[in-house]
């Protein structure tokens, strides 16, 4: 049998991007087995035999299927497709891996460089190919370019990084605890006091991002809005009306603002002062991950998880680095010329590369953030070899333009303050003016020079006085989350990892304790399970504890703690929370079961019932023919007989907007792959392309 050097990359369409890098001739065989592709390559007169995961491979579960119950402490690590029914096409994965770990003579885990990537590589070095994570090489890169990846396999790291690793496993077995434990005590308490089921869950990170949530909803909702009075100016200057704010925005008492105002009733004013100056405005720093998905929700209102999968497209297509870092640091070692040499070859970047390449000294404005395994996201220069979609082109064209911004030198804009006099009333007006722009001009259209012009003034300058307004205002609630400001909010908290928070928060939608993707709101019955926990366990809400595990994290990679202690602090904390919840398991159970009864009503509930006004009308299937109808909820009190028949094939949703035509409530069905239809419930409906 001939003999070989494995690879294991990550996926397969960074394997086939591997093989072709190292192969001689940059073409690599592709072969299959029971489905699964692999490559062999040639490199350098060794033969070398890629092969990929397919994501994890394998995952934390029970060490023996039991009762469905809990506290569950003893676990192991196992295949996917034992543990997870969707994940039954990884275990062709894993049996072609292993064969092909039989005749290799050297291993090399080329997955991604974090922590994922490492325990990827780890799980499949040690389960799949017979325990070789131990004498298995580590490749390690940020970008699939092609001279990288070379350099990378020639300077191969001689171990795999098991810090990294250890800290990894502690991780997901740490959040498996939490996450196995709480999500069942909830579960169960629901299911065991109600005659209704849900899938209920909650982890160390999710919990804490529940009650940032839920603490913002409670001081909206009891917000009480105080009145303030704020007075504003027009004067005339020349032919051009100007705006004046009054120096105190906000007066507290309508008698002081009427007397103001009364006061500043004369037709002339005067410049009593005038305030300039100019400032330097630094560029930006690289994007790390949370900067580059906030900064994509504020222009594009894309979601953090939507811009992590953009992102790993891009960087699979070699167009940008790795995008899963914490960095805000670019070393001279990604080649800074290089790249712009490349990306001047685009006929849009082209003028901008140019410019900086005529620099003498490159030198980039980095942020305070490091990360030991990767630098910030950055443009590997390559030209797109395919053609991107919209969201694509907009992640790709944004982390280009910072990529330049950041060589720019500092833009020198000026600020203009003016005091106006006004019966011995001072008002001010602002002006700003962008003297060099420097590194905005690379950062367009996603940064605008603010210009607010203002003639020639001189102090004690007569000005006509046009008009005065006063205004009442009430102070507003605070606002709620949105994407953006969640991350902010996560990264300062320091909850959860930069790969992933944006996850943390898809859950909690997915458990339908959040709606709304642009303001978030808490559910009801997210109302209830964060009440469930501030109650029972308060720790699992708590920034704190989340942190500290964050910290511990850090100490295992660092060789300051072990994971096995680790472990051992988690076990010991969950079994005072699992014990409380099991205490007050019928309470809990009670508190969520009618909330989650209430839910279900309300996903049912089509509108108010047009005959009796009173019940509403709700989705119900028959018991005899299993076919569903909609019927008054009076029915059961034998009060009310509407009843209207319904498509038996597709999703029913209701609208808020009854039918012009007669009033009745009207319902969409959406059916897969064919236009939804649109139907009033009423039969004698004049409208006949809306009625059922």
């Amino acid at each position: 049998m001939r003999k070989y050097t494995l690879i294991i990359a990550e996926k397969p369409d960074t394997a086939n991007r591997i093989a072709t890098a190292l192969d001689d001739k940059s073409s690599p065989r592709r072969e299959t087995d029971n489905g699964v592709p692999f490559f062999v390559a040639k490199h350098e007169s060794k033969e070398l035999v890629i092969a990929s995961a397919l994501g994890h491979l394998y995952t934390v579960s029970g060490v023996k299927k039991r009762e469905w119950d809990y506290p569950i402490f003893d676990y192991q690590w196992t295949p996917r497709w034992i543990a997870e029914k969707k994940a039954s096409k990884t275990r062709a994965w894993i049996k072609v891996l292993s064969k092909l770990a039989e005749n290799a003579t050297e291993f090399v885990d080329a997955c991604d460089y974090d922590i994922e990537g490492s325990i990827i590589g780890y799980s499949i070095l040690k389960y799949a190919c017979n325990s070789k994570e131990t004498v298995a090489k580590r490749m390690k890169y940020s970008t699939l370019t092609k001279e990288e990846l070379k350099e990378s396999f020639n300077k191969l790291l001689s171990h795999l990084d098991f810090e990294l690793v250890e800290a990894g496993l502690a991780r997901h077995e740490v959040d498996w605890l939490y996450g196995i434990n709480l999500s069942r005590a909830l579960t169960l308490a629901v299911k065991n006091n109600n005659s209704t089921y849900a899938m209920l869950s909650t982890g160390r990170v999710q919990g804490p991002i529940l009650k940032y949530i839920e603490i913002r909803e409670k001081n909206i909702q009891v917000f009480v809005p105080t009145p303030f009075w704020s007075i504003t100016a027009k004067i005339r200057i020349d032919e051009h009306i100007f705006d004046l704010e009054y120096e105190k925005k906000a007066i507290e008492t309508k008698t002081e603002a009427n007397n103001i105002a009364a006061a500043c009733k004369v037709r002339k004013g005067k410049i009593d002062k005038i305030n300039v100056k100019e400032f330097q405005q630094k560029p930006p720093v690289p994007f790390d991950l949370g900067t580059l998905q906030r900064e994509a929700y504020k222009l594009f209102k894309y979601t953090p998880i939507q811009t992590s999968k953009i992102a790993q497209h891009l960087y699979v297509n070699a167009l940008i680095s790795y995008p899963r870092t914490s960095s805000q640091k670019l070393p001279p070692t990604v080649g800074y010329r290089v790249i712009l040499k490349k990306l001047s070859n685009a006929a849009v970047y082209q003028k901008l590369a140019q410019s900086l390449l005529a620099k003498d000294t490159l030198k980039p404005n980095e942020g305070p953030k490091f990360d030991p395994a990767h630098p910030s996201i950055y443009p590997t220069g390559n030209m797109p070899e395919k053609a991107l979609d919209t969201a694509e082109k907009n992640i790709y064209d944004l982390i280009v333009r910072r990529f330049l911004a950041v060589f720019g030198e500092p833009a020198l804009k000026q600020s203009i303050k003016v005091s106006v006099d006004i019966n011995q009333n001072q008002f001010f007006m602002t002006g700003y003016r962008t003297l060099k722009e420097c590194w905005i001009e690379y950062y367009k259209p996603y940064i605008h020079s603010e210009n607010i012009s203002l003639p020639l003034l001189f102090e004690d300058q007569k000005v006509a006085v046009q008009k005065v307004t006063l205004k009442d205002n009430f102070t507003k609630p605070p606002s709620r989350y949105n994407p953006q400001s969640l991350l902010r909010k996560m990264e300062k908290e320091q909850i959860g990892t930069k790969a992933t928070r944006a996850m943390a928060i898809q859950t909690l939608y997915t458990r339908k304790y959040l709606e709304g993707e642009q303001n978030m709101v808490i559910t009801g019955l997210g109302f209830e399970v964060a009440g469930v926990l501030k109650n029972y366990c308060p720790s699992v809400v708590s920034s704190e504890m989340t942190r500290k595990l964050e910290g511990k994290m850090e100490q295992i990679q660092l060789k300051q703690d072990t994971k096995q202690n680790v472990l051992a602090d988690t076990i010991k904390d969950l079994k005072i929370v699992t014990s409380s919840l099991k205490h007050n398991q019928s309470e809990i159970g009670m508190q969520l079961g009618q909330k989650i009864k209430q839910l279900q009503l309300d996903k049912r509930t089509i509108g108010n019932c047009p005959k009796c006004q009173i019940g509403k009308l709700v989705i119900i299937r028959s018991k005899k023919t299993g076919k569903r109808f909609i019927g008054c909820t009076n029915f059961f009190e034998n009060a009310c007989n509407t009843s209207f028949p319904l498509p038996q094939i597709g999703t029913i949703k209701p609208l808020v907007s009854p039918c012009k035509s007669c009033g009745y409530p009207v319902i969409k069905v959406l059916i897969k792959s064919k236009h939804p239809w649109r139907l009033c419930l009423n039969p004698n409906c004049s409208d006949k392309e809306q009625k059922i």
